[in-house]
């Protein structure tokens, strides 16, 4: 039968085959093709031949055809077939289909959406034919039944693919299925049906076999939705890495279902290529997504941004095009999450509002930690971005030199945290990949020799990490550090000094770069600039330093060590000590030839002085060599301080005339005589210090030794008195207010100890020597204050253990108990009591550098404030208490100094010292700073706060805004500070009185604090200032509610974003509402023209802009779901009512003050021209908000007559226009300076035209009166 088929489809007509296939039976039929096709003798030829004799013309045909479709599905699904005879049948069935009626083609549909819903597909190769049946049925005109009605093919095909994404698909067809849909022409609704499936069905299969997915969904986005695609993808890997920490961080047991992290990194890069590839191929797809991830940032970022989106983001910058978009939003991210971060850790009132999320530098260190399983597309967009953020936002110099930003204090600002996240980035990267760190070094090195005019601190920090991390790996990069060192001479100072130091572990390890070093310093020394030779002098001192001779200790391995990540390198094991003698001999032999050189690179040796150095040198031996050495061996020893001993009687017994330092010297720089006596100060001052603290370490109490100090001390008081006074007479001196003292800071400590702490018997006739000098108390104060403000600014003190903080802190600790246990034993009062003395009492300079100390501390040594508060607990120092902790230790001292403020306060007014109460409330802020936000203690003392500002009326400017300044800190700790910024505007306007100046205002007195001379500018200024910050927190709650308009959410989350907007919304209002009651009493009070009414002028602007904001966010509310909540239509009203007609009346009062203060200045004009100019400049400055104010109005206004359509309520009956936009002309002063100019143009008219009358009778050749009348 079958031959019979093929040779009868041979010829022209198919009468005779379609009687033949007629004839045939269905069994017989299918018999024949299950024949063909499992023996693989040609089905395609008979398949051709059944077709032909089967037209679709005749029911007969048609019926066959369906049949053997259906037959042919069976045969291909079944997985009997041969490749190439199922591939053979696909094809003709496909080429077949567009023939079939739609009947036929909706009934083979229907099978296929049976099978997937069933799961009964055997192996998914007769999918391949569901495009071809699925596209035929759309081409299909005519309805075709369903149910009871009917639809055409178009409709037809979107209820199937409807029908088949509702269905349940078998887990290993899922690939198949959504490549099937590529084929088949999809709306823009239908696409969504699949794309949204496929995206479901992500969480449901092994990780493995997502990457095929996603590649499949990739390529079904050329169609559209790839910002949905994008979207699901983003999302899901998000979830995926957070599920994956959380279960990481869980029970042990979690193990066991835990992915592990390597597979899920490698299929997370797998998938990163594949989006990177596509968005090669299509444009559009890049573009989406970088449009989908800048929206994400106007609402929560946490859900576009995370570790994945950041490394696909990274390895899409491989693509030149976007290159620029990404690291430009990458930026933008980065900042915008620093600032909001900052905004919440300093707002109770956002905290209680907004749940904190991760911040993304969390996120981008996470992404460098993936990164070494594969990821080296995303290694090379890390190295840029973090170069990109410390060259955007490292520290900038602004005039005078200074640096905007130092790499000393700890990250604060969101620039600064930028820029630290850009080291950390950088680091870390080098640490983990090999490949990428010489390029990191080269491009560190290139920064720090190309950028040395501007500030670099933060590369030579990135530098220094590197090299104690790694300083073997950098052997193999001694070359580009060579290199460096050829630009030392063209480098300023700072920079010299900075790089030198952060080599120093490589010079240790490499004798050849320390070779290197040595031959540019010594050119350096001999180069025609004067920075070169200083930067020359500052090298080899650095060198001296740190290498170790005779079994010495270097200053810089008490702060610096290698990594032991590597091999450990004793460095003295391979060049002994002699070698490094040799050396370090062959230095000094160097700088002994710059002491010929000019006075400024002297003075940079000088300020090593030898002299400090013996002593410390002297002071060493005693303590750690002596006790373990023979007698033999002290000769060396003896002779020093035989040598110490005689300059100490030599100088006591001098004179500074023996200096030629008296009085009558010049000190001026402009002469080289000037220029040597300042030196020679500087040295002799140096000489007394050093010999003071080597008589004192030596004395063993002895009071002949202490009555030598106090003589030493006499010369060192005489000079620096000198000094001042010539500084004092506005001289140039190099000298600063107080010379940089040799005392090294652990003398300093012992010193203090010595004169306010020791109560040995045994000591008191000694020591009682000191202490009758009030100026040398006064003097080892002032030094412990230097010293601490030199750790504050440089991060290292002078001396022996000047850059280890371990030491500095345990120094610290004791200075800052003899403080503070002077201050409290003697307090400023009982001082001032007593003698009358120059200068500040010791109490009160006890107190300066206890404030100077607490803000050192918490800088410096953030992790070691619970030890430093325990030192500081001298009554319990014998007990162990290792349950209190820091708020309840913080709070003991804080009493202490509330004590102190509070005896202060109760003083008489001419007993008040304003300076003491100041620091008080500056150490109160400080301490305030370790109190645990939730803990009731911070709750007291923000009580005892508001009581102190009740119930104090001092008339003390600066006080008064130190004690707002802790009020308003403490407030916004617990919650928003609107209600008390309402009652401070009700004072100021009771102590200030009205804009009219009939109205009697009653005076409320909320807060004592406010008087007539505190009000206004101090108190006024801080509460504008305090206003401008909840002003911009709502702004960015208004923010917030436009960026969750913006962004689409699944239904389960929905209720929780109504419930949190509202929530929002609420808070926003009523924030806004308090303020404007502020506002409104601000506006009618008669404030002093100035920076209050320029501040004041400017918040009003603000305010309003804010609600133009608000009413912007409730036109988008309207448009998608409905009308304004009633509080809103309330806060339009008050805005109204108590805002915007007293803005008005308050732009007139500004201007009159303004016109008053012209017309007084215009009566002066003949006596003093300048005093107009400042007058006019001044108005000028003032008068400038003003249009910005009026323009914000207008805009509010404007906006609101939008909403009022929009929600059908009429917002516009609360706003009443005012008459006054004329603010740049008064209308009635306008007409009378007209018509007083026309009356005298007149004038002059007449009197013109009588003089030309008189001058034409004269001779023709005289001057014309016109002119006449210029030179009159």
């Amino acid at each position: 039968m079958d031959q019979k088929i093929l040779s009868l489809a041979t010829e022209k007509t198919a009468e005779k085959l379609q009687e033949f296939l007629q004839c045939l039976k269905d069994d017989e039929l299918t018999g024949l093709l299950q024949k063909h096709a499992v023996k693989g003798k040609s089905p395609g030829a008979l398949l051709k031949g059944i077709f032909k004799g089967s037209p679709c013309s005749e029911e007969a045909g048609s019926l066959r055809r369906l049949k053997v479709y259906k037959y042919c599905i069976q045969l291909v699904e079944s997985g009997d077939l041969h490749r190439e005879v199922a591939s053979e049948i696909t094809g003709l069935l496909m080429l077949e289909a567009h023939s079939l009626p739609g009947s036929s083609l909706v009934e083979l549909a229907n099978g296929f959406v049976d099978v997937v819903r069933e799961g009964s597909l055997v192996n998914g190769k007769s999918l391949e034919l569901l495009p071809i049946i699925l596209t035929a049925l759309a081409t299909k005109k005519e309805n075709l039944a369903y149910g009871k009605g009917e639809l055409n093919g178009e409709e037809y095909k979107k209820q199937l693919i409807n029908t088949l994404c509702s269905s349940r698909w078998d887990q290993q067809f899922v690939i198949q299925l959504t490549s099937m849909f590529r084929d088949v022409p999809l709306s823009i609704e239908e696409l969504e049906f699949v794309v949204e499936k496929v995206l479901r069905l992500l969480s449901k299969l092994d990780l493995q076999e997502i990457p095929p997915l996603v590649y499949q969904l990739l390529l079904l986005s050329s169609k559209g939705s790839r910002t949905k695609v994008l979207e699901g993808i983003i999302a899901f890997f998000s979830q995926m890495d957070k599920s994956h920490n959380e279960e990481q961080c869980g029970d042990d047991l979690l193990d066991l279902v835990t992915v592990p992290s390597g597979e899920l990194r490698h299929v997370e890069g797998t998938i990163i290529l594949h989006i990177v590839f596509a968005i090669k191929l299509d444009r559009d797809l890049g573009r989406e997504l970088m449009k989908h991830l800048k929206a994400g940032q106007q609402g929560d970022a946490n859900k576009t941004i995370c570790p994945f989106s950041i490394a696909l983001l990274l390895s899409v910058a491989r693509i030149q095009r976007f290159e620029e978009q990404v690291f430009d939003l990458l930026k933008t991210s980065i900042l915008k999450s620093f600032r909001d971060l900052q905004l919440l850790h300093t707002s109770k009132f956002l905290q209680n509002l907004v749940p904190q999320k991760s911040c993304i530098s969390t996120m981008i260190l996470e992404v460098v930690k993936n990164s070494v399983h594969s990821w080296d597309h995303v290694t090379q967009g890390l190295v840029e971005l973090g170069f990109i953020l410390m060259d955007s936002y490292g520290p900038k110099k602004i005039l005078g030199g200074k640096t905007t930003e130092a790499s000393l204090v700890p990250s604060k600002t969101p620039s600064q945290q930028a820029c630290r996240l850009g080291a950390n980035i950088l680091l870390e990267t080098f640490k983990i990949h090999e490949m990428i760190r010489k390029e990191i070094v080269e491009q560190v090195l290139n920064r720090v020799v190309s950028k040395a005019s501007s500030p670099i601190s933060h590369f030579l920090d990135l530098l220094s990490n590197i090299i104690i991390y790694a300083p073997l790996v950098l052997q193999s990069c001694s070359s580009k550090v060579t290199e460096a060192f050829d630009y030392l001479s063209f480098l300023p100072l700072h920079t010299v000094q900075g790089l030198l130091k952060a080599v120093q572990p490589l010079l240790k390890v490499s004798m050849s770069m320390r070779d290197s070093l040595i031959l540019v310093l010594r050119k350096a020394m001999f180069a025609n600039h004067l920075d070169a030779r200083k930067s020359a002098v500052a090298g080899f001192l650095l060198l001296l330093k740190n290498f170790k001779i005779l079994g010495s200790l270097s200053s810089s391995q008490c702060s610096q060590s290698i990594g032991a990540t590597q091999v450990q390198v004793d460095v003295h094991s391979r060049y002994n000590s002699v070698a490094n003698e040799a050396f370090c001999l062959e230095i000094l032999d160097s700088l002994r030839r710059c002491l010929g050189q000019q006075a400024d690179v002297r003075l940079m040796l000088y300020e090593a002085h030898l002299l400090c150095c013996i002593q410390h040198c002297l002071a060493w031996y005693r303590n750690k060599v002596m006790p373990e050495e023979e007698e033999e061996e002290e000769g060396f020893q003896q002779d020093l301080e035989d040598m110490l001993e005689s300059i100490t009687i030599r100088m006591i017994k001098s004179e500074l005339e023996d200096f030629e330092l008296d009085k009558s010297a010049d000190f001026s720089q402009a002469t080289s005589v000037g220029i040597k006596n300042n030196i020679y100060a500087l040295l002799v001052i140096g000489v007394c210090e050093v010999l003071i603290e080597y008589n004192f370490t030596i004395g063993n109490f002895s009071k002949n030794k202490f009555e030598e100090v106090l003589s030493l001390f006499k010369c060192y008081n005489r000079l620096s008195d000198i000094l001042k006074e010539k500084a004092g007479k506005g001289k140039s001196t190099m000298v600063n207010k107080t010379v940089r003292s040799f005392l090294s800071m652990k003398f300093v400590s012992a010193l203090l100890v010595a004169l306010f702490r020791d109560s040995s018997q045994s000591h008191e006739e000694s020591l009682s020597v000191l202490r009758s000098s009030n100026e040398f108390m006064r003097y080892a104060v002032n030094v412990a204050l230097q010293k601490v403000q030199q750790l504050e600014e440089t991060g290292q003190v002078d001396g022996p253990d000047g850059q280890n903080l371990d030491r500095i802190f345990q120094n610290l600790c004791e200075i800052t108990r003899v403080l503070l246990w002077r201050y409290t034993s003697i307090p400023t009062s009982v001082e001032e009591s007593g003698k009358k003395e120059k200068g500040k009492t010791i109490s009160l300079l006890c107190l300066e550098g206890l404030q100077r100390i607490f803000h050192t501390v918490q800088q410096f040594f953030p992790s070691k404030i619970h030890q430093f508060l325990r030192a500081l607990d001298i009554t319990n120092e014998d007990e162990e208490e290792e349950d209190v902790n820091i708020t309840q230790r913080a709070t003991f001292q804080i009493r202490q100094f509330q004590r102190s403020l509070v005896n202060l306060l109760s003083c008489q007014d001419d007993d008040f010292n304003g300076k003491e109460a100041l620091l008080l409330v500056t150490i109160l802020s400080s301490l305030s700073k370790l109190l645990d936000p939730s803990s009731p203690q911070l709750m007291q003392m923000l009580s005892w706060t508001v009581k102190m500002c009740k119930e104090n009326s001092l008339e003390d400017a600066s006080f008064c805004k130190g004690l707002m300044n802790l009020l308003f800190s403490l407030h916004v700790l617990c919650k928003s500070p609107v209600s008390v910024l309402r009652d401070l505007s009700q004072d100021i306007h009771g102590q200030l009185g009205d804009l009219d100046q009939d109205i009697e205002v009653e005076k409320p007195n909320h807060f004592a604090m406010v008087n007539l001379k505190t009000a206004a500018p101090t108190v006024c200024l801080q509460v504008l200032s305090q206003a401008e910050k909840v002003l911009e927190e709502v702004d960015w709650l208004i923010t917030k509610l436009k960026g969750h308009l913006g962004q689409e959410t699944l239904s389960e989350e929905a209720s929780q974003e109504v419930s949190l907007n509202q929530t929002l919304e609420k808070a926003a209002i009523l924030q806004l509402g308090t303020l404007l009651t502020a506002f409104h009493e601000l506006v009618q009070t008669a404030l002093p023209s100035g920076s209050c009414v320029d501040s004041l002028l400017r918040n009003l602007s603000k305010i309003y802009t804010i609600l133009t904001a608000l009413v912007k966010y409730y036109l988008q509310v309207c448009r998608t779901s409905g009308g304004i909540p009633n509080r809103m239509e309330k806060l339009v009203k008050l805005s109204g009512s108590h805002l915007t007609p007293q803005c008005y009346a308050f732009i007139s009062y500004v201007q009159n003050i303004q016109n008053e203060s012209l017309s007084v200045a215009g009566e002066k004009k003949k006596e003093k021209t300048a005093a107009v100019t400042t007058a006019m400049a001044r108005v000028l400055r003032e008068t400038k908000p003003i249009p910005n104010l009026i323009f914000a109005i207008e805009q509010y206004e404007k906006f609101l007559i939008h909403l009022s359509k929009k929600s059908k309520v009429n917002l516009m009956q609360y706003m009443k226009l005012s008459t006054s936009r004329d603010f740049r002309i008064n209308g009635d002063i306008l007409d009378t300076a007209l018509q007083e100019q026309e009356t005298d143009e007149e004038n002059e008219r007449m009197t013109d035209q009588t003089v030309a009358s008189e001058q034409r009778k004269d001779d023709d050749s005289q001057e014309p009166a016109k002119k006449k009348r210029k030179k009159k």
